[in-house]
């Protein structure tokens, strides 16, 4: 899966164990719209080290994996879903996310297009 947008935090390498570390950070998307969207993404292991190239308001394209887990815990069972990022570019056009919202008509650009990006043509006004 593929997703564009705007640095909005980096976070601090976590070192879970001695031989697995992580790193958080999160993307604003749809920022034309009245809801952006603050999306949390992580790397790990040898990729923390992905992010440190780019700068708070950077406009990124990060590609990833969604990962779900299932946890049996004294409460019951929980899900839990992870953006694994894997590949994170610079892009090169500073208004580049505008032009790819007004260019739905390509089937090629709506599938590509990650679920949780509203449309602009939304009739109600609720942010879910």
């Amino acid at each position: 899966m593929e997703v564009t947008g705007q640095l909005k935090l980096k976070g601090d390498i976590q070192k879970v164990s001695e031989k697995f570390q992580k790193r958080d950070f999160v993307l604003s998307t749809d920022l034309s719209t009245p809801y952006p969207q603050h999306v949390s993404f992580q790397i790990t292991q040898d990729k923390c080290s992905l992010i440190d190239q780019f700068n708070e308001g950077d406009e990124l394209k990060v590609q990833f994996n969604l990962r779900g887990r299932e946890w049996n815990g004294p409460q019951g069972i929980k899900f839990f879903n992870t953006l694994e990022a894997w590949k994170i570019e610079k892009v090169s056009g500073s208004q580049s996310s505008a032009p790819a919202q007004n260019n739905n008509s390509g089937m090629s650009e709506s599938t590509s297009a990650p679920v949780f990006n509203s449309s602009i043509s939304d009739a109600d006004d609720l942010p879910f």
